[in-house]
Formats: C-alpha cells, structure tokens, sequence
C-alpha cells in the first residue's frame, strides 16, 4: 500500500504544462479503493481511511489531521476520484503532505522563509505608468498595506520601479510575529505565501482580511493588465489554472482549522 501512494504523489509532474514537456499524458494510477472515511483516532486526530486502510505520505508517515474538518475537505478529494487517481486533482491531499513531511519538521525555518518575502513584498514596487495600472496597483494593495499597518502597527515604504528598498525593522517584525505558529496553518500560509509572492496577502487571508479570490486578484494585478493589453495564451492559462487550485486550496484548509468541529 506505501508503494501505491509513493507512486501517485512522487513520480507524476503535478504542473500539466510540465506533463506535456515529459512527452505524454501522465501514467495515473487505478483507483484501489471503493470507500472514503473519515475516522476519529483519538487525541484530536483524525485520519481518512480507504476501505479501512489508513493513507501515507510519500515519505511514509501516516495522513492524520488536526480536526474533521481537514480530514472531511481531503477525503471528498479521494472520493471524487474517478477510474484513476490523479494527484493534480488533489491539491488538499498534496498540501497536507508537505505539511507532515516537511512543514512539522521545520516550523522555524519555514517560519523565516515567510518573512523573507515581507521585506521586498510585491506589494511595495508600483509602476511608474501606465495610468490604469497605477490604478489597479492602489485599488488592490493599499487596503492590504492599510490593513498591515492598522491591524500590526507595520508601516512600509513604497517605491517605482524594482529597486530594493529597505523596510523598518519594527515593521519587519510585526508582520513576522503574525506568522502562524501551529505547522497546518504555517504550512498553508507557506503555500499562498509562493503562490502569490507576497507574504503580506497571504497573512492577509490567515486573518480572515481578505477572501481567497480578492488576494488571487491582488497577487495578478501586473499579469492581468499585461494580459488585457497583449492577449492571453493557452499554456499560461493553464499554468495560472493549476496555480490557483493551490491557492484555493491552501486557503480551504485555513478556512476548515479555524473550525472547532471535532
């Protein structure tokens, strides 16, 4: 059973335009389950069960949650599988992976790779023009900006163009004492942190400010205006499709631990 859930999660590219660059369709594995459950193990654990059989991370430890919630959310991704499993259609499962392989492992670290984003946050360097997309930048960041400084006492420098600028120290570090300490919500925090690049929106939806589509809006501002001027393509799309089923799916999970439901 190791070798089944190794063989889904670590040897399939997740990214479909990676797929199609390694020549074919992805080799999914058959589906070898017939029931989906969720189990209570006791000590606020839960695991969910295929036909009874607990499921294991690539890296061989047991898939438990925190609280039902989670467990529920990814277990209606293993229900919803069809013929074959397909890892690209369970971002939840993938997520809590990394979260038990990695994330538990190394809450520090992942701790401080998150603040590395704050200092040079997407949300600090505004276009000098056009005038349309100046508008945009102001209408989706300063709220967030408005919402670090009255929410945490951080008040940050702009700037136009890319050049570095550095920020206050005290400001650095209230943003940093907002970062989750509980490793499920690091690890989902981490994950929109990447995904948008500004840690700033990500901490943003972990505090319940703002909604996972306004922070999918504010992170693609620049791509979306240079979009409506150039046009769209087709593998773009579907990189930035991929993409936001990640978003979407680090901020379910953030959404399911705020749930006391056991």
């Amino acid at each position: 059973m190791r070798d089944i859930f190794e063989d889904i999660f670590t040897q399939q590219p997740i990214d479909p335009i990676e797929a199609a660059r390694r020549g074919a369709r992805p080799q999914l594995k058959r589906r070898f389950y017939h029931q989906v459950g969720v189990v209570d193990d006791g000590g606020q654990a839960f695991s969910v069960r295929l036909d009874d059989r607990r499921i294991r991370t690539p890296a061989g430890a047991y898939l438990t949650f925190p609280n039902r919630p989670v467990a529920a959310v990814v277990a209606a991704e293993w229900q919803t599988q069809g013929e074959f499993v397909d890892p690209a259609g369970m971002p939840l499962t993938r997520l809590s992976n990394t979260i038990i392989d990695g994330v538990i492992k190394s809450c520090a670290q992942v701790a401080a790779e998150i603040v590395k984003y704050v200092r040079p946050d997407l949300l600090f360097y505004r276009a000098n023009g056009p005038a349309g997309l100046v508008a945009r930048q102001t209408k989706y960041w300063d709220p967030i900006l408005a919402w670090a400084r009255d929410a945490h006492g951080a008040h940050f420098m702009l700037a136009q163009g890319v050049t570095f600028v550095p920020q206050p120290d005290p400001s650095i570090a209230a943003m940093a004492a907002a970062v989750p300490a509980d490793p499920w919500r690091l690890g989902a925090v981490c994950a929109m942190t990447t995904l948008s690049g500004s840690a700033l929106i990500a901490l943003a939806v972990a505090a319940g400010h703002l909604s996972v589509e306004a922070a999918w809006a504010a992170a693609h501002v620049d791509e979306d205006w240079n979009m409506d001027a150039w046009g769209r393509d087709e593998p773009s799309l579907q990189r930035r499709a991929s993409a936001e089923a990640e978003m979407r799916a680090a901020a379910a999970m953030l959404a399911c631990l705020s749930k006391d439901v056991g």
